[in-house]
């Protein structure tokens, strides 16, 4: 009778556990959507490479093998890493063409996540001679985003996704700090020219200090805000516990999670504009995807209270899910840009599919975990 007792107990606290938090995501329901939207990836790649903003090492691409690599960590075989590995290596681990061009670096994080697996010192070389080269003649440019040279340096709040977190990457892998402190300097400098701390949100770059939505609203940029998000992650996640400004960069992401937390609509989604919905009514799913992204890996972490972000996570996970088509494809999209635009359930992009798969890998674990 006390075992049955027992029995029963637990298990009114398991559901009460479940309804709590993880009602709806399963390990299988995961992977088989992952697996969906990446083999359509995988299949379509071909098709836009052609394109001067699609190319192996553009930053587009860049930001899906970053999601893919993390999807290729989970699977079954070394496949996807091959898949990924084949493209690598036919670039001869190169990443772009810009010396200080943040996006042209992008690529450069799949090269150490692929080092992390095979640990080829080739792999890593011509990401160290760049990265060399930039630290040893900083640029001196302004900040001030239509200065001369400006693009030299990260004065775009996209561009703290594309190249610090190689710097950080590359820190961890080598254990030379010269990296880290390299990105601290350039990093809060970006912070503190395009972070509103009234808003707690990021301005795109600064042509959008002064711009306002047709509601009046200042422009914050929804995917703008998901690569700051997306960023601090890694960032985190490769400095050490006794690195001095760690703690920095934590309170940063607490502080945008908070905000962006508060701004999902009730269908899960966030938008093209973090602050004018009337606008652009439409859902943004690389946004979403970095937003969701950025919640789950905070709750795994215990920077974030599970019991307040989890069911806005879960939301903003189903919402992706209903984005994907039959065939995989994900939907919602907004195209390259700089600003908030009207997006369709057709539109689709590369990034996106990075970003939901970084999405998935990171609630897959933390499903696992539990």
């Amino acid at each position: 009778m006390r075992l049955r007792y027992v029995c029963l107990l637990f298990c009114i606290f398991f559901v009460g556990y479940m309804k709590a938090g993880n009602t709806k995501i399963s390990p299988d329901s995961l992977m088989s959507v992952m697996k969906r939207v990446a083999d359509w990836q995988i299949a379509d790649y071909p098709r836009h490479l052609h394109k001067w903003t699609h190319t192996p090492v553009m930053w587009t691409n860049g930001v899906m093998y970053i999601g893919m690599a993390e999807w290729a960590s989970l699977w079954k075989d070394d496949s996807y890493f091959e898949w990924l590995k084949k493209i690598a290596a036919k670039e001869r681990w190169h990443p772009a063409k810009g010396m200080y061009f943040a996006d042209d670096i992008c690529v450069s994080q799949l090269y150490c996540q692929l080092y992390e697996k095979y640990k080829d010192p080739v792999m890593l070389q011509p990401t160290e001679a760049r990265l060399e080269w930039v630290m040893n003649h900083p640029s001196k440019a302004e900040l001030t985003y239509e200065a001369p040279h400006s693009h030299d340096r990260w004065c775009w709040c996209d561009a703290l996704f594309m190249a610090p977190t190689v710097y950080a990457r590359m820190g961890k892998i080598t254990g030379d700090i010269r990296y880290w402190n390299f990105m601290e300097k350039e990093f809060w400098e970006t912070v503190e020219l395009l972070y509103d701390r009234k808003e707690n949100l990021f301005y795109r770059d600064t042509r959008y200090l002064s711009m306002r939505e047709k509601n009046g609203a200042p422009v914050f940029w929804g995917r703008g805000n998901g690569w700051v998000a997306g960023a601090l992650t890694v960032i985190i996640d490769q400095l050490p516990e006794n690195y001095p400004t760690r703690l920095k960069y934590i309170t940063l992401y607490q502080q945008l999670m908070k905000r962006v937390a508060g701004l999902q609509d009730d269908e899960g989604y966030w938008h093209a504009s973090m602050l004018d919905t009337e606008t652009y009514r439409m859902p943004e799913t690389s946004s979403t995807a970095f937003f969701v992204y950025g919640l789950a890996w905070g709750i795994r972490r215990g920077y974030l209270p599970e019991k307040k972000y989890f069911p806005i996570m879960e939301k903003g996970w189903s919402a992706l899910v209903r984005a994907v088509h039959p065939d995989g494809k994900l939907g919602w999209v907004q195209a390259i840009g700089s600003d908030p635009q009207r997006v369709s359930a057709d539109m689709t992009e590369v990034y996106g599919t990075g970003a939901f798969l970084l999405a998935g890998t990171e609630i897959y674990r933390m499903v696992m975990e539990k």
